[in-house]
């Protein structure tokens, strides 16, 4: 038994070497950072440059994309450049659930133990019976019943322990609390008895070169230093040779559903390709996937104003964007994110995109539509998906050349229905149900 479990070990963690040997990454020090030419890919100026003036038009500061450790693409807008810093917002969370992860493998803390065993009692207004019952895993979940809505001149981020009010107990409430989940923070720095920043460069940026700063529980950086986390991220936690994160249990539970209430979050992560999420500030389960333009497998570091770490293990992408809110939104997720996607999937020139398929190919009726919707087209269909206005997938089937659509149930208003044709084509067309 002993010499089948070392088997497995060795095995596992020839599979992590091999893992790592496919990916490049970026010398610790200095700028120099390999890349891949887009066209190599098969994505072409003319789609790159549309890319490029949406992310203008919405406010972007940088955008990078990684395949594979190396740079495809790298932009930077207006005065900002390379070299200069922005904040993170609440992707700074997904940075602190990693450092926590951390600290647990270093016996610092253990997640199922109450917060108040390292930050003493009375650190809310709660009752000690019901602080007693929130362990810092529920931080990680955003569990911790906590109210996110605390009464003026309280807000969502307030640490203050007169702003920590009960409003449920822990583990039976999700809400995003970024004053709550803070207090991971706290957590952390009372059992190392070190600042957070220290911890960071110590346990973090020294292995990744990542140069970063924390201010007012914020990280602040450069693109790359937000590309470099969601290459080390990618590859779970392994940076070249450095194996940074070694609780693998704690890593795989960090990226996938945490809770049975918020299907598309995890330790501080957004999960796409679920089949309901929350939003932030809204006690509503919503129907589909994150972000349905985005691959299933895509999870992501999702902050105020649109900073994005989007990591995609299928395609060896990782995604950045920093810069203002895009459309006015200021929650970490918006529609912004549905519409960039689009743009993204259509940078390869080898398939054709969207709008180049003869429409008249295609017919949909009665539009519009009340209890069903019927679907005839002239070149074999694999598969039809219908979303609403802000991108929430309604509808999914099958494809058939004549393909008869349920749409009874759906409420009234504009929707999209995405055709996808055997010869990887795609189509959209907007239909109203009534």
């Amino acid at each position: 038994m002993k010499k089948l479990l070392l088997l497995f070990a060795c095995l596992l963690l020839k599979s992590a070497v091999m893992r790592s040997q496919n990916l490049y990454f970026p010398p610790i020090t200095g700028t120099a950072w390999d890349t891949t030419a887009p066209q190599s890919l098969g994505w072409c100026q003319p789609r790159i440059d549309s890319l490029y003036n949406y992310l203008q038009l919405k406010h972007s500061k940088s955008f990078i994309i990684l395949k594979n450790g190396k740079i495809v693409l790298e932009k930077y807008f207006g005065s900002y450049t390379a070299d200069s810093l922005f904040y993170w917002a609440s992707a700074s969370k997904s940075l602190a659930s990693f450092i926590t992860g951390i600290a647990q493998q270093k016996s610092f803390i253990n997640i199922n133990n109450l917060v108040s065993q390292y930050l003493g009692t009375g650190w809310t207004s709660e009752t000690p019976a019901k602080e007693n019952l929130i362990t810092v895993k529920h931080l990680l979940q955003m569990m911790s019943g906590l109210d996110d809505a605390p009464p003026q001149p309280c807000n969502n981020e307030d640490t203050a322990k007169a702003c920590l009010i009960y409003k449920a107990d822990a583990g039976t409430r999700w809400a995003y609390h970024t004053g709550a989940y803070k207090k991971v923070q706290s957590v952390v720095s009372a059992a190392v008895n070190l600042n957070y920043n220290l911890i960071t460069n110590n346990w973090v940026e020294n292995y990744t070169g990542m140069s970063g700063l924390w201010i007012d529980q914020t990280y602040y950086s450069k693109a790359r230093d937000m590309a470099r986390f969601g290459l080390l991220v990618q590859n779970k936690g392994i940076w070249n040779a450095d194996t940074l994160l070694k609780d693998s249990v704690y890593y795989n539970h960090m990226v996938n559903t945490s809770q049975s209430f918020n299907l598309s979050y995890g330790y501080l992560w957004w999960l796409n390709g679920k089949p309901t999420f929350m939003n932030p500030g809204i006690q509503l389960t919503l129907p589909g996937p994150l972000i349905p333009n985005c691959p299933a497998d895509m999870f992501a570091a999702l902050g105020k104003d649109d900073q994005k770490i989007y990591i995609v293990p299928s395609t060896g992408m990782v995604v950045i964007r920093q810069g203002y809110s895009a459309d006015g939104v200021t929650f970490a997720l918006s529609t912004f994110d549905n519409t960039l996607w689009d743009y993204i999937n259509k940078l390869n020139c080898l398939a054709t995109s969207m709008d180049e398929i003869n429409s008249d190919a295609v017919s949909l009726y009665p539009n519009p539509a009340h209890d069903q919707l019927i679907v005839k087209a002239s070149i074999p269909v694999s598969a039809i998906e219908m979303t609403n206005l802000i991108g929430c997938r309604q509808l999914i089937a099958s494809g058939a050349q004549a393909h008869t659509l349920n749409v009874s149930a759906l409420e009234k208003g504009v929707y999209f229905v995405k055709l996808t044709f055997e010869n990887k084509q795609r189509l959209i067309k907007k239909i109203i149900i009534d």
